[in-house]
């Protein structure tokens, strides 16, 4: 007989903040009585942290700063051994969400580098001739507003020409453009839309496409040595085909909740972000340029 065991918190959203209580139940579903060796439950926060392939091999004894680093940890005894009659069973659980001893909570974030997670660990016991039976939940941890320090505006205007570019070898070889705009800040609050403007003055090759994109770069290190690597969060055109020069095309994006997190700076590793403004040439060249942005929760 199948036996269905879950975790469910009490707030809809998942979303909790260091010093609150994290409560819920444990349901176990099953339609027969069901004998087990003992229920648990572990609540636990950990910083993952990768190297890329293109690092690995270029300093050994980084693998051994490369552990889990534990923020927060916590297991409950939430049954004594026995017996769970047969229907639905509801345990109430209830965990303090306070930090480990020196550690900080830093907000859930989902990188491919550096990974910052919090979960809900429940496994059931059962006798050698049964599988334990074991349950994870994911919860998310965010900053409070009364701790936090608030965006404060900044804005930028750019202009692109092919002299403003960097790291090209024969400039003589692109085309004659003109790309004006302005961000409206490159301090960004994660839950507000990222702003702006951008016009195509002029252009001496029709346009395939214009676009916006969002880039993580993570960093883990140690005394040996720092492992830097960028990544593509998201990637959304904002024009399409020739656009008509002169014409104000608005500059609009929401950040992707798992995906980003306040701008973050540790001894062991950084996570900070990037927006790249792409232009790509009906002949496949593109040009790029780049705008480091702070985020901050609020």
């Amino acid at each position: 007989m199948a036996i269905n065991l879950d975790i469910r918190v009490k707030k809809a959203n998942k979303v909790y903040h260091e010093g609150e209580k994290i409560t819920g139940v444990i349901l176990v579903h099953s339609g027969s009585d069901v004998k087990h060796d003992g229920i648990s439950l572990t609540m636990e926060g950990t910083v993952n942290l990768q190297l890329s392939a293109k690092n690995v091999g270029i300093f050994e004894a980084f693998y051994n700063s490369v552990k889990p680093i534990q923020l927060v940890s916590c297991t409950l005894d939430v049954a004594s051994p026995g017996k769970i009659p047969a229907g639905k069973t509801e345990i109430p659980f209830e965990f303090p969400l306070t930090p480990r001893p020196n550690r900080t909570l830093y907000e859930t974030y989902h990188g491919v580098f550096v990974n910052i997670q919090y979960l809900l660990r429940c496994e059931m016991k059962r006798n050698f001739l049964a599988k334990d039976l074991l349950k994870v939940a994911e919860f998310i941890v965010e900053y409070k507003a009364s701790s936090y320090e608030k965006a404060v505006p900044h804005p930028v205007n750019f202009s692109i020409t092919p002299e403003s570019l960097h790291n090209v070898k024969d400039k003589g070889r692109i085309p004659r453009f003109l790309v004006t705009g302005h961000l409206d800040s490159t301090m960004c609050c994660v839950t507000k839309p990222f702003t702006g403007e951008l016009i195509v003055e002029h252009c001496e090759v029709p346009i395939k496409s214009v676009e916006l994109q969002l880039v993580r770069v993570e960093t883990c290190g140690c005394a040996e040595g720092y492992a830097r690597d960028a990544t593509e969060i998201q990637n959304i055109q904002i024009g399409e085909g020739n656009v008509p020069c002169g014409m104000a095309i608005p500059i609009y994006m929401i950040f992707p909740r798992l995906f980003t997190c306040p701008t973050l700076s540790t001894s062991n590793f950084k996570v900070e972000f990037e927006v790249n403004i792409v232009v790509i040439f009906q002949d496949d060249h593109l040009i790029t340029e780049n705008f480091p942005v702070v985020l901050t929760r609020y």
